[in-house]
């Protein structure tokens, strides 16, 4: 498993303003695929997503990716763990004052990746998803779409083994969206990236998900393969569950 959360907790606030937002979650998310999780606005799905990388340290419970239990590490340590994880969000959180390089440049900077070599990596993830003529534009000059693809090249500039996305396309038209899912396709093909995808349109989790996970109030309450993926995983019947080119090498 790449992805592994048992019995999760995590609640906000305190006293009789104390809400839960996750509550008792298990869920193991296979190596190489591309996962889905689905539900309503307040279901817990963007505070289940930010467990995996804990940028949500969790109540109780562990989490486990690539091996490594977050869980149990702090400080120096987990932001080394945290390099093999990229992440995506909905409004792109790019720096305004820097450039589509600059942007992209960001998290190698902080690795402290030397100037050559993080100069090559840029190269390589912008060509990836098709950017390379816009490198020396800033974000006020670009579409939504073009916009993601500056936030997915940066989320791969470390080479991640996880890509996690919170509602990558609900501010992108129908035709960027169908774009931007075929682009994280291809990288989960290309790259072998496994992938997880948070959002409330059924439609984006059915057209490129393997397995989709549904969440109401806190909890998951199913977990099925989806048959309707245009995806190469094989397919299988619902289950119940417990609670571009070439990129170096990415």
């Amino acid at each position: 498993m790449m992805i592994s959360l048992q019995e999760v907790s995590k609640s906000f606030g305190s006293g009789g303003d104390r809400y839960q937002a996750i509550d008792t979650v298990s869920l193991h998310i296979e190596e190489g695929s591309i996962h889905g999780i689905i539900g309503t606005s307040g279901a817990g799905k963007s505070t289940l997503l930010r467990l995996m990388n804990v940028l949500e340290r969790p109540d109780s419970g562990r989490v486990v990716v690539n091996g490594h239990e977050l869980t149990s590490l702090g400080g120096r340590e987990l932001r080394e763990a945290r390099r093999s994880i990229g992440m995506i969000f909905q409004l792109f959180q790019l720096v305004s004052n820097r450039t589509v390089w600059g942007n992209v440049s960001m998290p190698l900077e902080l690795a402290k990746v030397p100037k050559a070599q993080r100069a090559k990596r840029v190269l390589e993830v912008l060509r990836f998803v098709g950017l390379e003529d816009k490198a020396k534009s800033y974000p006020a000059q670009l579409s939504g779409g073009q916009k993601q693809r500056v936030a997915i090249a940066r989320a791969l500039a470390n080479s991640p083994t996880v890509l996690l996305c919170d509602e990558p396309t609900s501010s992108l038209d129908p035709q960027t969206t169908a774009d931007i899912l075929e682009v994280l396709r291809h990288i989960n093909r290309t790259l072998g990236v496994t992938i997880v995808i948070v959002s409330h349109e059924m439609d984006v989790v059915n057209g490129i998900c393997d397995h989709v996970s549904v969440m109401e109030n806190g909890r998951l309450s199913r977990t099925y393969r989806n048959q309707l993926s245009n995806g190469e995983a094989s397919r299988g019947s619902e289950s119940s569950t417990d609670g571009a080119g070439k990129v170096g090498d990415c």
